[in-house]
């Protein structure tokens, strides 16, 4: 059996239960999937490839060069998904500025209540702008979020409805965290889920990978890019009535 990421972080008795329990059976894909890009954006790559403990200097919510590894294969996807014709719904995060509207983000990092580095320190780069690498193209949609789920308090569940997608392949950041809740949320709507495993990424390594794990044994199929990849390809053409663009 392929070792997957999350073994070497699993005790013999993890193992076991998990061999014995049933879960971990693969959902299978849908056959309208919907490409959603979860967060990959400035606050939480940087704004440059550099070692995660250098750019959370600038950057608190940075993962570092974990994040711009992942950015090719990202990549691949969304050119995939556009060559077929698939919906690309990108999410990124919008706050006011004074800060207010961060709510409960404030009561668990001991950072909250120093100064947040300025835009002039950042190169002048809004930290919510999508990276210029994956920029959404004009037919793709774009939500707005205050929480980790792309589906709280946004309009995704209705624009997954009205482009009659019965499915979605999750790639982005975190892992543990917008990542987990878009698809526990995706998941608790019926849709199937894919979440891209080396599309994915954290700040921490254990905590990417046992987040994947639990995605995996219960939510979600967890699969890598090339695979997923060779699913888009194999779907039919003109599946979708995207936005014009225009």
């Amino acid at each position: 059996m392929t070792e997957r990421i999350w073994d070497k972080f699993l005790t013999e008795r993890d193992k076991a239960v998990f061999a014995a329990s049933g879960y971990g059976a693969q959902g299978g894909y849908g056959e309208r999937p919907a490409l959603l890009v979860i967060d990959v954006n400035y606050n939480f790559t940087g704004d440059r490839p550099e070692p995660i403990l250098d750019s959370i200097k600038r950057w608190p919510n940075s993962c570092g060069e974990d994040g711009w590894n992942a950015v090719p294969r990202i990549r691949r996807l969304i050119d995939a998904a556009r060559k077929k014709g698939l919906p690309v719904i990108y999410t990124t995060g919008e706050v006011r500025p004074d800060r207010w509207d961060r709510g409960s983000w404030a009561w668990k990092n001991s950072r909250t209540s120093l100064k947040p580095p300025t835009a002039a320190e950042r190169t002048n780069l809004d930290g919510n702008t999508i990276l210029p690498e994956l920029a959404p193209a004009p037919q793709d949609i774009v939500i707005k979020k205050l929480k980790p789920s792309g589906f709280f308090g946004t309009n995704l569940a209705s624009f997954l409805t009205l482009l009659k997608a019965d499915s979605v392949l999750v790639t982005g950041t975190t892992t543990s965290g917008c990542i987990r809740a878009t698809t526990l949320d995706a998941f608790s709507l019926n849709y199937r889920v894919t979440v891209v495993e080396d599309g994915c990424f954290d700040r921490s390594q254990a905590s990417h990978a046992i987040n994947l794990c639990d995605l995996n044994a219960k939510y979600a199929d967890v699969i890598a890019s090339d695979e997923v990849i060779t699913y888009i390809d194999g779907l039919p053409d003109g599946l979708f009535d995207l936005p014009a663009g225009r």
